[in-house]
């Protein structure tokens, strides 16, 4: 089939790892069916990053990512304000891209994955052009919503509305029911891991490759460094181990506006010989941190359910979580422990015991399911929307004259 996904959460070039678990997903999707992507990229993100000294885009805002298309319209809204018209904004800012991409691409269905406003936005253009929408809903676009609140109108509107939502976990599945989607168009498909790259390895040689302490204990932090990952209560865990005299090294992968801050509580709470932030890094590099790490520790405040907990499960790594969203759904998978969210205490007791008796871990062939099959059951997902909408009586669908038509009207 032919696949068009719409998503803000993709890698470009002033963000090159940006949303990885979706640059694997289209990859994976893309080894049987045609896909192209169109992912806007915020204007204050490729200011930004021009003030650094980045390159600009090419005119025609296009490149390729393991040899699919992506088109890069640039995403114009009014920051911190009118927020309740962040979906206009993004309908206008990838209007003309998405229909000329129907026009020439002639998708069989619009994948959109992130619920507002890109679902919003997708969900009224693929109506217009009659074409299905299948919606996926990841975590924090569905669990930290604000009652009454222009993005809660918006996510509500696009779940009803789309043909198909699919959701990470099933607590998410629950939460869009909750919403108002119906049961029936609603189906949990778990993200998948690249199992030849994310596998166990030699922990000793992995340290070599990566400078890491060969026998000190290396906790690992993987995520964007922001409010909702909750790495200011990784700190918060990490000075009260230090005060108990528990020797360890945490290091801290991936970037983000809490940097600085981060930077700051490890000095204040004298733990800054201890921390390290790496910042980010390319993805395929991380399976040597799993390997290296005698546990990943991720405290979040909201999730879906986390890649980074399969993939280090995949390598053989003992975790610690905040039993969050759909956390304890992937917590059999390996040897875990699961903590009440934003509770620091609890954080730090729960790695000391990791530390102190590390529990045994299952084969890595059982943890987790690959990308492969994963595509297959989200390709099954796009089917059922695209049989749904087959044409009845002899009628013949045509999204592209739609879409021509859709151009002309609104030009």
């Amino acid at each position: 089939m032919r696949i068009l996904t719409v998503t803000n959460l993709y890698p470009n070039p002033f963000q090159p790892q940006r949303a990885t678990f979706n640059r694997e997903q289209v990859k994976a999707l893309a080894r049987e069916h045609d896909v192209s992507v169109i992912s806007p990229i915020a204007w204050t993100d490729e200011l930004a990053a021009r003030r650094r000294g980045a390159a600009a885009l090419p005119r025609n805002r296009m490149m390729e990512w393991d040899g699919v298309p992506v088109k890069y319209p640039r995403s114009l809204f009014t920051p911190r304000i009118l927020r309740r018209l962040y979906g206009h904004f993004y309908y206008l800012s990838v209007r003309k891209t998405l229909l000329r991409e129907i026009e020439s691409f002639r998708p069989d269905v619009l994948y959109v994955s992130w619920a507002y406003p890109d679902g919003w936005a997708a969900v009224k253009i693929g109506r217009r052009a009659k074409l299905p929408v299948v919606l996926a809903v990841l975590g924090s676009d569905i669990r930290l919503l604000a009652p009454g609140s222009g993005r809660m109108k918006g996510t509500v509107h696009a779940l009803r509305r789309a043909d198909r939502v699919v959701a990470v976990s099933r607590d998410l599945a629950n939460k869009v029911v909750e919403l108002g989607a119906e049961s029936s168009r609603v189906h949990l498909v778990y993200t998948g891991v690249d199992k030849d790259r994310f596998c166990p390895g030699d922990r000793r040689a992995a340290r070599k490759r990566l400078g890491l302490h060969e026998t000190r204990t290396a906790l690992l932090f993987v995520g964007n460094l922001y409010p909702v990952k909750g790495p200011d209560i990784l700190l918060e865990a990490c000075t009260a181990l230090a005060r108990q005299g528990i020797p360890f090294d945490l290091h801290i992968v991936g970037d983000g506006k809490l940097r600085g801050k981060l930077e700051q509580q490890a000095r204040l709470g004298g733990i800054e010989h201890s921390v390290r932030f790496h910042g980010s890094i390319p993805h395929d590099q991380l399976p040597d941190w799993f390997r290296a790490a005698d546990l990943l520790v991720l405290p979040s405040r909201s999730e879906g359910v986390p890649n980074v907990l399969l993939e280090a499960a995949s390598c053989g790594i003992p975790f610690v979580a905040s039993d969050v969203g759909g956390v304890a759904e992937v917590a059999h998978l390996g040897a875990s422990r699961l903590v009440p969210p934003e509770n620091p205490a609890a954080l730090a007791e729960a790695i000391a015991a990791q530390i102190a008796a590390p529990r045994a871990f299952t084969k890595s062939g059982d943890v987790a399911r690959s990308h492969a099959e994963a595509a297959r059951e989200l390709a099954s997902v796009f089917q059922a929307a695209i049989n749904e909408r087959a044409p009845v009586d002899g009628e013949k669908s045509r999204p592209d004259k739609m879409a021509s038509s859709l151009q002309r009207s609104e030009a």
